[in-house]
């Protein structure tokens, strides 16, 4: 038999669970020094993801062409969502208290909104080439 990390995950979760101190230094220190390796961990997972993408791209052109082009197709949608959002704030019960504290200002709407469009964009764009796909296979 050898070390199976599912065994030390499940006792730590145990521990983590069924400890009835929630104020314990020692569990603190642990919660601690795992969110930092998880946090060390995410930062080595993108960096490794960032160096493969532009190992790829430096590699084969036609792979950057396309990269780049996509790139430049979801820029256009973020812009043009941009430019027809509104900073309105809105009007609902319970919306105050977000407005005041500072929560919820122009520009949060505004980039709520941009977001939203987006989204409409997209699907937009999505249902249309399934329905040409569908209809222009047909034709054939």
């Amino acid at each position: 038999m050898g070390f199976n990390p599912d065994y030390s995950f499940s006792v730590h979760f145990i521990y983590f669970k069924y400890s009835d101190n929630r104020n314990d230094p020692t569990m603190n220190s642990w919660l601690s020094g795992n969110l930092i390796w998880s946090y060390i961990l995410l930062a080595l997972s993108i960096v490794i993801l960032v160096a493969f993408a532009i190992y790829e791209m430096v590699t084969d052109f036609r792979v950057a062409k396309k990269g780049a082009m996509a790139l430049a197709l979801i820029g256009g949608v973020v812009l043009i969502s941009y430019l027809l959002a509104s900073d309105k704030m809105p009007t609902f019960l319970g919306v105050n208290k977000f407005i005041d504290d500072g929560t919820l200002t122009a520009s949060v709407m505004k980039w709520i909104d941009t977001g939203l469009i987006a989204t409409y964009i997209v699907l937009g764009t999505s249902i249309v080439s399934i329905i040409y796909a569908s209809v222009s296979r047909f034709l054939k």
